[in-house]
């Protein structure tokens, strides 16, 4: 149980409320194909030991901040709710793409799982990793030792810092040469020239750029990827090769959380849709239920099958008080 807390009690201080130990998933299986947690499966969708590798539950994120509509002076604090009762589960062998405009508060949900969360930030809700429950403390320590993050742009790579040194990080001794052998693999097996360790950001071309961002995850070893808008200003057919890495590390049995605002690139590359809209997931459906509007369940997401280029552009069916996708 993820409690109300600040972003000191998830870097280790005291929360505002007392959090239990991680503990052991519900004793009720699931089995593969049954519909339940809101959602239905992919046709890859397992439970390995009976759960998801991760599920998010009812989780709520607001900020505590003064009224931009008062005068300055007079001005009291209020909250701001961004993610409102949001739940989601990623199977493993599986890429979940969570599909929302920009600036709705998708990234919100990416720093939840990772523990990460500003200082006025009020968190509740429940996160299970691999059928353990989560508290903020045990997320940041999952950080590079089970989750890693890949970010939304490579400008997240040191432009004063070789890639070599960047991908290893700041392990030493045995580590540091473990994790170069596992490193000089992952660039072979993933089109890199061994040279490439020696270059610095600005020598590389803008698809080398992302691979090394995934092989900064890939280092670590993680059971799941958690990738923030990883294909910023590409077209379509580049922004799926692009994301071709993250399938692969899928197929190879790890699990991934894609946060993008496009749809078209979720329905081409991932197994599951997890749509967002006013800070919540609205329906959470396999890639192959969006072949025809009918086999949506809810407004929102038939609104954005209507939308794409293929079916007109047209707003579609929409109930009252859903945005507009």
């Amino acid at each position: 149980m993820i409690c109300a807390h600040t972003a000191n009690a998830a870097a280790g201080g005291k929360a505002a409320e007392a959090r239990p130990p991680a503990r052991a998933a519900s004793p009720r299986t699931h089995q593969d194909a049954e519909r339940h947690h809101h959602h239905t499966h992919g046709a890859g969708s397992r439970h390995p030991g009976g759960h998801h590798l991760l599920t998010v539950e009812h989780l709520s994120v607001a900020f505590s901040m003064y009224d931009p509509a008062a005068p300055f002076f007079r001005a009291r604090r209020v909250e701001n709710r961004v993610i409102d009762d949001l739940s989601l589960s990623v199977h493993q062998g599986e890429i979940l793409a969570v599909v929302g405009a920009s600036g709705s508060g998708k990234t919100l949900l990416a720093d939840a799982i990772l523990g990460l969360y500003e200082p006025n930030a009020q968190v509740t809700g429940s996160i299970w990793f691999d059928g353990q429950l989560r508290d903020a403390a045990g997320l940041a320590a999952l950080r590079g030792h089970g989750i890693s993050l890949v970010p939304q742009s490579v400008a997240n790579l040191d432009p004063l810092m070789r890639v070599g040194d960047q991908i290893l990080g700041a392990a030493r001794g045995p580590e540091r040469r473990r994790r170069r052998e596992r490193m000089r693999a992952l660039m072979a097996s993933y089109g890199l020239d061994p040279a490439v360790e020696r270059l610095y950001p600005h020598e590389l071309s803008g698809g080398m750029a992302r691979r090394v961002l995934l092989l900064c995850a890939l280092v670590d070893q993680p059971r799941l990827i958690v990738a923030d808008e990883p294909t910023p200003g590409l077209d379509l057919d580049l922004a799926v090769r692009a994301v071709s890495d993250l399938r692969r590390f899928a197929d190879e049995g790890g699990g991934v959380l894609l946060i993008t605002h496009d749809i078209e690139l979720a329905l081409r590359v991932a197994d599951r849709v997890a749509v967002f809209s006013n800070g919540a997931v609205v329906e959470e459906t396999a890639c192959e239920n969006f072949s025809a509007p009918d086999l949506l369940e809810h407004p929102f997401s038939r609104a954005l099958w209507h939308a794409m280029p293929e079916h007109g552009f047209s707003a579609g069916e929409q109930s009252e008080g859903e945005g507009r996708p």
